[in-house]
């Protein structure tokens, strides 16, 4: 009884322990990379404005056009590269589709070669591949993960990776024009605010991806900052230059 006991016990805790975060959505990566681009490049595009002493509503209009235009680039940008990774999947689909269709004998023989390469007896691998092969779609679904490496009911969405994009691009574009909006009058608070969201982002990746929170939110507020600091060095000597 004890050895029941035990062993469902362990059974538990195997099940509630083994599970995994979904890697494979369309959102997560467009999402991460926007907020960081938006936030890094905005705020280093407002830090060579300032550096040119000019007037608190030219960095506002600055800010503000940087988070415009950057949000519908990103988004553009992420929807015509995810739509053409989609309709790449879909035609390489469509020739595996056909394949099946005029030589299923031929595609079945195939999968069970690739399962004896795997280590399966022939014998089983060949009546594996016979039942497996029964449904159509089944068939491709398979052969897609098989040799392509793709899941056809788990592609990512062109539109779900462009909102993504979007929204996380204005948000972290938004945390440096922030306090200028509300009133400030020079650079140190949306430097404050804009440092601040950059070791935010950094540790909210680490969470993500089970790295070192800390380290992820120093090493990204290093680069932003690093960035920015040489950017204003920039407008600073442009400024000078023009002025």
């Amino acid at each position: 009884m004890s050895i029941i006991e035990t062993e469902a016990a362990l059974h538990d805790a195997h099940r509630d322990n083994h599970t995994h975060r979904d890697v494979n959505g369309g959102w997560l990566r467009p999402a991460v990379f926007g907020a960081m681009d938006g936030l890094v490049s905005n705020f280093a595009l407002m830090a060579g404005v300032a550096g040119g002493a000019v007037s608190q509503q030219t960095v506002i209009i600055t800010g503000l056009s940087g988070l415009a235009a950057g949000a519908f680039s990103m988004a553009a940008g992420e929807y015509t590269s995810v739509a053409s990774q989609r309709e790449l999947v879909e035609a390489e689909l469509d020739v595996e589709r056909r394949e099946l269709r005029k030589h299923p004998a031929d595609e079945e023989r195939e999968l069970a070669e690739l399962y004896v390469s795997r280590g399966v007896e022939p014998e089983l691998a060949t009546e594996v591949a016979r039942q497996l092969s029964k449904d159509p779609e089944q068939a491709l679904e398979i052969h897609a993960r098989e040799e392509l490496g793709i899941d056809p009911g788990d592609l990512p969405s062109p539109m779900v990776a462009a909102v993504s994009s979007f929204g996380s691009f204005a948000l972290g574009a938004l945390l440096p024009v922030l306090p200028y909006l509300l009133g400030a009058g020079d650079l140190w608070p949306a430097v404050v605010l804009a440092l601040i969201g950059l070791f935010a982002c950094g540790a909210v990746v680490a969470r993500v991806t089970a790295r070192s929170w800390w380290f992820s939110g120093l090493r990204q507020l290093a680069l932003g900052g690093a960035a920015a600091g040489v950017t204003y060095l920039l407008g600073t000597l442009f400024g000078t230059a023009i002025g």
